[in-house]
């Protein structure tokens, strides 16, 4: 009975996740069927652990999966790398690459430092952003994905390309935002989180109870 909500959650990302890719092909004029670019931000601690979870749920058609990581990050490497194997097993034509970037604050580093690195960081996933290519992103609340997303932004704002970003909040963000997510709720296409209490706070928001 424990797993239900879960498997209702996600199947209800699901639904999110294949309307942005419907209102991409609309916007693109192309096949319903076309293959969908799509770059998952993974980060240290549980976040990747619940985004490769939510990925379990989707179908090979999202594909080629571009992450991308901090590059001091092997934790997150490791288990995608084993993701991957698993769902090559099953599926033959999977297509994957691994991206890493600057980390934007390390643990204990100053605030005012941590504008610096940011920065950096930013500089440096643009290039990357714009070479990958990708329709969505899907990411958790890693510090990673505020570079990566503000670049996609970027993309937006040059008339280079629209990249829809589907944002969903940790599972351990019961009534306050992570800080991810309080800078990213005004940006993303699609803000889910996982419990009412945040639902209330911020309307904009997309309530699928648990989904991981």
């Amino acid at each position: 009975m424990d797993a239900l909500p879960a498997v209702l959650g996600a199947a209800a990302l699901l639904l999110v996740v294949v309307t942005a890719r419907l209102l991409l092909a609309r916007r693109n004029r192309s096949p319903r069927t076309a293959p969908l670019s799509l770059l998952v931000v993974a980060g240290s601690g549980g976040h990747t652990t619940e985004i490769l979870r939510l990925l379990s749920c989707l179908s090979q058609s999202y594909s080629p999966r571009h992450y991308i990581f901090a590059d001091s990050d092997k934790m997150s490497e490791d288990k995608i790398r084993t993701f991957e194997q698993k769902s090559a097993e099953t599926y033959s034509n999977s297509q994957f690459t691994l991206n890493r970037i600057p980390r934007c604050r390390e643990v204990c580093q100053s605030w005012s430092s941590s504008v610096l690195t940011t920065l950096y960081s930013i500089l440096y996933s643009f290039p990357l952003t714009f070479r990958l290519n990708p329709d969505l992103i899907l990411c958790n609340g890693p510090g990673t994905c505020v570079p990566v997303c503000i670049s996609a932004l970027l993309l937006e704002i040059l008339a280079l390309k629209k990249v829809i970003i589907v944002y969903v909040e940790s599972i351990c963000r019961v009534e306050t935002l992570s800080l991810s997510g309080k800078i990213l709720y005004y940006f993303s296409d699609y803000f889910i989180v996982q419990w009412p209490a945040l639902k209330e706070k911020y309307p904009k928001s997309v309530y699928l109870g648990r989904i991981v």
